[in-house]
């Protein structure tokens, strides 16, 4: 039936009086029908919603998030979220966070490791074992004569993140190598290095060019 408070126009106007030869119109919702234009009489009203045309439930909704899915993407439920007369019932959306892990770091579809080398492993060669993700124990070893540099990267196929929807097939994970120097070496430790690394580039200045030059202390 029509509502008596706005005569089914579903808003009321109010005016004000602002002052003399002014006044101002307010046109907001009806209170009584809440915008609708009817109202529904007692003899007629639901019993469960009370008039009100909804009914409030719980539901349980279950998330999948399959391998791969990526930091911020999206699960959709179309039409899940709150029913209300009149309107078309919205999606509920799920946006993944992922969590920091403390020692592998994500981009992308591939993974990221870091390692500390002593400066003996990274000059004669290594060997570890890397606890990985799923729980395997991976053996990290260098090549036989291989020198590994400060800063640099090695990677190992097919032991990244799996793919989203291609569940077969991975990134890579990329091992990047820092390497921890000495603070200090003795003399005699000075000369034995000498005795196996490349020697060191022959002086492009004589010695009465150098006698002349200001010598100085670098320091951290």
């Amino acid at each position: 039936m029509k509502c008596a408070g706005c005569q089914g126009a579903g808003y009321k106007v109010q005016i004000r009086q602002l002052g003399p030869g002014m006044i101002q119109q307010m046109q907001q919702p009806c209170n009584e029908c809440r915008g609708s234009g009817e109202t529904i009489s007692d003899k007629d009203r639901c019993g469960q919603c009370k008039g009100e045309k909804v009914v409030h439930e719980k539901k349980v909704l279950e998330v999948v998030v399959e391998k791969g899915m990526q930091h911020g993407q999206k699960i959709t439920f179309p039409g899940e979220a709150d029913e209300a007369p009149d309107t078309v019932t919205g999606d509920i959306i799920f946006v993944l966070q992922q969590k920091e892990h403390p020692k592998f770091k994500r981009k992308g579809d591939d993974l990221f490791y870091e390692h500390t080398l002593t400066l003996t492993e990274a000059l004669c060669g290594f060997q570890y074992v890397l606890a990985h993700l799923d729980g395997r124990q991976l053996l990290i070893k260098s090549n036989p004569g291989e020198v590994v540099k400060p800063d640099s990267f090695k990677a190992i196929n097919d032991e990244g993140m799996p793919m989203y929807q291609r569940p077969f097939m991975k990134g890579k994970l990329y091992i990047h190598f820092t390497v921890d120097f000495p603070d200090s070496l003795s003399l005699d430790q000075c000369k034995a290095l000498e005795t196996v690394l490349p020697p060191k580039p022959a002086s492009q200045y004589t010695d009465m060019e150098l006698d002349e030059c200001e010598e100085t202390m670098a320091y951290d």
